[in-house]
């Protein structure tokens, strides 16, 4: 694989600057797809190459890529990772992840320049609520039902692609996404640091996580297989309760006390609601909203990752307490901590 060129959208962000990195480290021609204003913070490498795609402009993207193809080649392989987690508004959400999707894979058939393989970094939400009284793991065949607006534009996005006929998608759904870089995390971590840390309902929560690093090499091993036109979902194999995670996170912060507060659900959803509003008001998007709300409110995400591991034999090389170790360590090797 080495010396194919490679397409990562996305590329500025938390897990396309580490795909950036698995690229380079794999010998790849790799292709930064970032928009000119955003940071390169992580992409300093001098191999890098970048470009920016007008995925809005379905005519001028495919242009683009004519151009692109003309000048370079073909992509080889696409990661398209870049995508909206949050918005001020549902519409945002479906522009962004299910129409800029859209345009490029149409964009890439129309000009008959589609890679081998297009991976969507989709999300386990698009799988909805789970099983919350016995804690069955989500599987694989489990029907899509998602109850938030993100969930709900990946999904539409994931089925156009397996609308297209031939179209090589891989799809990928991971669970709660960490690591060096995450900024999501952090938040919580900062809130523990200072002795604070507040959860939101009573009833235990099962959680499951994916290490960046792991993520990315599961995207790597996949396209080295040649898997294709499947999806999966993603998370180290483990699940934790609640207070098993955040035991974890204040052993790696080495806080002996801290306040654990759990608030009712019918405090958490007004408050998001609320937060949602007021950031609007000065054009801003907040990580605490009413899709977050259904997010935290969620008791089970448990996942059953038995189809990735026949696919490629995965075992992650970090389980939840070295992950949460290394992410602790580089928080506070960049002063973030």
């Amino acid at each position: 694989m080495k010396g194919k060129k490679i397409l990562i959208t996305g590329a500025s962000g938390f897990i396309g600057s580490t795909a950036v990195d698995r690229a380079l480290e794999l010998g790849f021609d790799t292709w930064a797809g970032i928009r000119k204003s955003s940071s390169r913070a992580y992409l300093q490498d001098e191999r890098i190459h970048f470009i920016d795609l007008p995925y809005h402009d379905k005519e001028r993207l495919r242009e683009q890529l004519r151009s692109f193809a003309d000048q370079q080649g073909r992509f080889d392989y696409i990661l398209h990772i870049a995508g909206a987690t949050q918005a001020l508004r549902e519409a945002d959400f479906f522009r962004v992840n299910y129409t800029h999707t859209r345009h490029l894979a149409d964009a890439l058939i129309e000009e008959g320049v589609q890679p081998d393989a297009f991976v969507l970094m989709s999300t386990l939400g698009v799988l909805g609520i789970g099983d919350e009284v016995g804690y069955t793991p989500f599987e694989a065949d489990h029907v899509p039902n998602p109850n938030t607006a993100y969930g709900r534009s990946k999904l539409k996005a994931e089925n156009y692609l397996k609308s297209l006929d031939n179209f090589p998608y891989l799809i990928l759904r991971p669970t709660g996404v960490y690591g060096p870089r995450d900024k999501d995390y952090l938040i919580l971590m900062k809130a523990v640091k200072s002795g604070l840390n507040v959860g939101a309902g009573f009833k235990e929560q099962r959680l499951s996580f994916i290490y960046s690093e792991d993520l990315v090499k599961i995207i790597f091993t996949l396209l080295e297989k040649g898997i294709t036109r499947r999806e999966f979902l993603v998370s180290d194999g483990d699940s934790y309760t609640d207070s098993e995670f955040n035991a974890i996170v204040q052993e790696m912060l080495r806080r002996k006390r801290v306040l654990r507060v759990k608030a009712p659900l019918w405090i958490v959803k007004p408050a998001a609601f609320l937060s949602e509003k007021c950031a609007a008001l000065f054009g801003k998007t907040t990580t605490f909203n009413s899709d977050k709300y259904n997010i935290m409110k969620q008791r089970n995400w448990a996942c059953d990752i038995t189809p990735l591991r026949e696919a490629i034999g995965f075992t992650p090389a970090h389980r939840l307490r070295e992950g949460v170790a290394k992410t602790v360590a580089w928080y506070k090797e960049h002063e973030w901590l």
